[in-house]
Order: structure tokens, then C-alpha cells, then sequence
């Protein structure tokens, strides 16, 4: 398993039909042998099949000896063969919206970190928030024969939603929470943590609250963050208008948070407290307050959405909603084991909640 938990899969396309005569022996291709390691550990080939699979029933001893030996000679245990006769790919397929958002690689870091001991190892693949990429990856990875599937995300294609229902494969969805779960279900309400920010500013005493974020097509959790803040300024603020300012299909990054901002305060120049649907867009906004001499909170107040680090140490501190991200990848992983070892059954749906932090500028 490489470092960072992600395995390349290994080919199993047969070999070609060799013309008489031109057939080599595994020695003359350099091929290092079960065998091999067998008669450099001096141990018989059944031994080292044993310390490999099942080390737990070989002496300490002896499998000091037959793992250096297989240090020594370069042997790679052919994992396909195995998992044929084991009927077990010892894979987990990941399948998340993108892999440059710290959000998910820290539940992919929970994941791994449940799941490597135990012998897995991930295949990861990014929807870039498109459900017919979605789709094309849950094939391929069903086509690989996973042990248990992690995804992101409780909406999805009909033909995705039958394909996983009927792979009868341990699924979790997460990050959000959904009353007619595939299988297993970890996260959190989208809908009630903005819930939770938006009566937050309320209590604070501001009037005025506008909604900003990358709304892309095929993000669906932002898109549920965005009625509930739609639904909630009514109710909270009657007679308000509800502003939402819309960065479209542009990147999770500071410059977008920094041109939000300016929109903002072009299309809605009444705003007292700017609402993101990230901390990297408020982080952005907040920098760009810095430089333009807007006080926060005093002029602008800002929140954001996740508990990054870096909102920690912004000046001002950023207020915002601390979810789960790590905590998701972890208890995901840990149910997963439990399917795939045999040692449960059940299904569950956990609600690993969120809470508002209240920090300088809000």
C-alpha cells in the first residue's frame, strides 16, 4: 500500500498465446517465485503463503525470516490470484467530488486510517459534482469487485442508485443525511447547519444577511444550504429581501471568495453580515476586507461554513460551522469493517451533527 492509502489496481487481462517454442520460464523472465522465497527462507512455499495471509498463525520467528527474505529477493505477492480464490479484493472504492478539497481529503484521512491496518487499501475517484461521471465511476469500481464503497453525497442517478442497491456490496453514503439511505449513512444536515448560522446572525442583531457561494450544478448539498437559507430569511427576518450571490462553476479558492465579496458589495451594498458556503471563500473575503480597510465586524461581519484551520488564525477569527469532515472518514470505515469482516449486519444511519462557532467576525 503506498503511502497516502491509494492503490493502483492491478491489471487481470490474460496472457497472450505464445508461438511454440517461445515460451520462457518465470526464472528467465526475472520473475521472483513464491518458490523462490520459499527456498531463501528455507521454509517450505506453504510457510510463506501462510505469513502472508494469515501472519497471526506463524511464529514470530519464522515470519521475521520469510519477510526478509521477501525484502531480499523483490517478491510481490500476486494479489489478484489471491483474492479469486478468496473471493475478496481487500478494496474499498472511494468516490468523492473532488479531490483538491480538504473537506473530503480529511474524511479520505479518516478512512485510511480505519482501514489500512485492517488490510485495505482505497481506489478513489473524483465526480467532479457531475451524476453521470458518478455513475460511469460506480461501474468501473463495481467491474473491480470492492469490498465496500464510501461516497459522497445522498442524491444520485437512478441507474447509480440500482446499481449500488443491487451490488449488494456495504455502501455509506455521506455527508448529509437523507430519509431513504442505499445502505449506510454518515453525516450531517446541510439544511440545519445554515439553519443554525443564519438564527445565529439574528440573535447577533444583524438585519441584513446575504448568502454567497459557488452554487455549481450537481452539488447538491450546497444547493440544500441555500434553500435552507432561503427558507430561513423569511421566517427570521420578515420583510427582508433575500439576497444570494452566485460565483457559479468558479473554483473553491481565496480569489473567489475576494470576488463575492466585491459583488456583494456592488449588487447588495446594504449587507451587514456576509454568510459563505466555505471557509476558503470567507478566508478570502476577510483578506481582501484587510486590504480595502472594511472593519469586520464593525462594517461587514463574515461567516463561513466547515472549521478550516486557517480560520482559526485570520485576523479577526472566523466565525463559522464546525462539521465532522474527519470524523465522517473514521466512523465510515469503521462500519464498513464491521460489514466486510462479517462481524455486523446491520445497517446504520449516523448523525454526527455540527455546531456554530462563535469567534471575532460575527
Amino acid at each position: 500500500m503506498s503511502s497516502d492509502g491509494v492503490a493502483v489496481a492491478e491489471s487481470l487481462i490474460a496472457p497472450a498465446v505464445e508461438a511454440p517454442g517461445a515460451r520462457q520460464s518465470r526464472r528467465s523472465t526475472n520473475t521472483v517465485t513464491l518458490d523462490d522465497v520459499a527456498r531463501h527462507a528455507q521454509v517450505s512455499p506453504q510457510t510463506v503463503s501462510r505469513s502472508i495471509r494469515t501472519p497471526d498463525l506463524v511464529s514470530e520467528f519464522t515470519l521475521e525470516r520469510v519477510r526478509a527474505s521477501i525484502a531480499e529477493t523483490g517478491y510481490v505477492p500476486n494479489l489478484a490470484a489471491s483474492n479469486l480464490a478468496s473471493n475478496r479484493s481487500m478494496t474499498v472504492a472511494a468516490i468523492i467530488p473532488a479531490i483538491s478539497a480538504s473537506v473530503f481529503a480529511d474524511a479520505l484521512h479518516g478512512l485510511e486510517e480505519i482501514l489500512a491496518p485492517a488490510g485495505y487499501q482505497l481506489f478513489i475517484g473524483s465526480t467532479s459534482y457531475r451524476p453521470a461521471h458518478e455513475e460511469e465511476l460506480v461501474r468501473a469500481f463495481l467491474g473491480r469487485r470492492p469490498d465496500g464503497i464510501f461516497i459522497v453525497g445522498t442524491e444520485h442517478s437512478a441507474n447509480t442508485t440500482h446499481l449500488l442497491r443491487e451490488s449488494k456490496v456495504p455502501v455509506i453514503e455521506a455527508w448529509d443525511l437523507t430519509d431513504d439511505p442505499i445502505d449506510s449513512l454518515v453525516g450531517f444536515s446541510n439544511r440545519d447547519a445554515i439553519r443554525a448560522i443564519v438564527e445565529f446572525a439574528h440573535e447577533r442583531g444583524y438585519r441584513h444577511p446575504t448568502f454567497a457561494g459557488s452554487l455549481q450544478r450537481g452539488d447538491f448539498r450546497a444547493a440544500a444550504r441555500r434553500a435552507s437559507f432561503e427558507e430561513a430569511v423569511p421566517e427570521l427576518f420578515p420583510g427582508e429581501t433575500v439576497r444570494v450571490v452566485d460565483s457559479g462553476t468558479s473554483t473553491v479558492d481565496y480569489e473567489t471568495g475576494r470576488r463575492l465579496l466585491d459583488e456583494t458589495l456592488k449588487l447588495h451594498p446594504e449587507t451587514d453580515v456576509l454568510m459563505f458556503a466555505s471557509d476558503v471563500f470567507a478566508a478570502g473575503a476577510l483578506l481582501e476586507c484587510t486590504r480595502r480597510g472594511i472593519r469586520v465586524p464593525d462594517d461587514l461581519a463574515i461567516t463561513g461554513f466547515g472549521d478550516f484551520e486557517i480560520g482559526r488564525h485570520l485576523v479577526p477569527t472566523l466565525t463559522t460551522v464546525a462539521v465532522p469532515n474527519r470524523q465522517i472518514g473514521t466512523v465510515a470505515g469503521e462500519l464498513l469493517l464491521a460489514r466486510m469482516n462479517h462481524t455486523s449486519a446491520e445497517t446504520a444511519e449516523v448523525d454526527l451533527g455540527f455546531s456554530v462557532v462563535a469567534r471575532e467576525s460575527a
